[in-house]
């Protein structure tokens, strides 16, 4: 059966030359890296080429990058970790339009005494900056940090975080951007959108799974949440994921090697197929990642569209399994002005390649086949 990938904003597949790399550490180069022997100089000096391979993906300093577990450990520790380090200021202003490892993390401070202000988009999808200008100006004095996602997960518009930047640094707040789904895929020069700190993440550019970054500007001063050995600069204590450091490395050489505009071209045939059957593209679609579509078909649920597909090989996504993750999730669709059959019935389609013609027709006539059945049992 034929099989078609297109969920890559959850993961993406690990490339041959990826998985050979991360094999290397396990296999053969398998020394922990605070050894001071051969062997943990060798994984310690692969860390260290890594590492200036993400510095110079950011235009950043090689001593700026923490490698992580992951982007949700990365945003817990950029927020939390300014938090404890910064006691004095207790405002955050972010959108509802982030990760639930951002939303969840500033509930946490709420529950604490923080003022956490949730800026909402337009219907289009887009952070306006003169709305967040507003809520700084409301609460400069005591306002700690912006943390802005720069590429929504869900519907994968791109945020001005330029603009954004400069007003966090004009007004002397710490900016963070969770960059998961645009690192690797969108250049990012950290010093001209005045970031602070980013969060990334491996597996969402073909790297295996439990490794990211956090970058933090040089002379920034956070707590860690992670206590320990003292490795990362002493901000992420435990013995670093070398294999998942290495892969992540050999991944982001591999996004070079991607042809954006075919990719677009295949995301944007599928758009204009997906409205003459009838859907609803959610979000800008100008001021959208070239992965991406967000659509809605009304009256018919989303669930079953994608059980259909996925019996016919065609892997795409509805939202979370998890019901309180797909709350969150729905709470970020209504904040676009999503009423709920729209929401029930959207379906998120994100690409990692091109598609072949005939994978193109086949996804369509499935798609197709899909809503002449439900219409039916409707």
């Amino acid at each position: 059966m034929k099989e078609i990938y297109l969920d890559s904003y959850s993961t993406t597949k690990v490339k041959k030359e990826t998985a050979k790399k991360a094999l290397l550490f396990m296999e053969k180069e398998y020394g922990n890296p605070s050894s001071t022997h051969k062997k943990g100089d060798l994984a310690k000096s692969e860390i260290e080429r890594v590492r200036k391979i993400i510095s110079e993906e950011l235009s950043a300093e090689q001593n700026e990058i923490i490698f992580t577990s992951g982007a949700t450990e990365s945003n817990n520790l950029a927020i939390l970790g300014l938090a404890e380090a910064n006691p004095n200021k207790k405002t955050i202003i972010t959108s509802t339009l982030e990760h639930p490892s951002i939303l969840e993390t500033c509930n946490y401070l709420s529950k604490k005494g923080y003022n956490i202000i949730k800026v909402k988009p337009s219907i289009e999808g887009i952070i306006d900056p003169e709305n967040i200008k507003r809520e700084i100006e409301k609460n400069k004095k005591d306002c700690l940090l912006l943390s802005i996602i720069h590429v929504s997960n869900i519907i994968g518009t791109i945020q001005n975080i330029k603009e954004i930047g400069h007003l966090c640094n004009k007004n002397k707040i710490f900016f963070h951007t969770d960059a998961v789904q645009s690192f690797g895929k969108i250049k990012i020069n950290i010093e001209e959108s005045n970031i602070d700190l980013l969060s990334a993440s491996g597996h969402k550019i073909g790297a295996p799974k439990g490794i990211g970054i956090l970058y933090i500007k040089k002379g920034i001063k956070i707590q860690p949440i992670i206590h320990g050995g003292g490795q990362e600069k002493g901000l992420r204590s435990g013995t670093e994921n070398v294999s998942g450091i290495a892969g992540f490395g050999e991944a982001l050489k591999e996004t070079k090697k991607i042809n954006v505009t075919k990719i677009k071209e295949s995301r944007n045939a599928l758009i204009e197929q997906i409205i003459n059957l009838g859907g609803k593209i959610n979000g800008s679609i100008e001021k959208r990642l070239y992965n991406n579509i967000h659509c809605s078909f009304m009256g018919y649920n989303s669930e079953q569209i994608l059980n259909y597909l996925s019996e016919k090989g065609i892997f795409i996504s509805s939202g979370s399994a998890c019901d309180s993750k797909k709350e969150k999730e729905d709470e970020i669709l209504k904040s676009i002005n999503l009423n709920k059959e729209e929401i029930n019935s959207s379906l998120r389609i994100t690409l990692s390649e091109p598609l072949k013609k005939d994978e193109l027709n086949y996804f369509i006539k499935e798609l197709k086949n899909a809503l002449k059945h439900f219409q039916l049992k409707r």
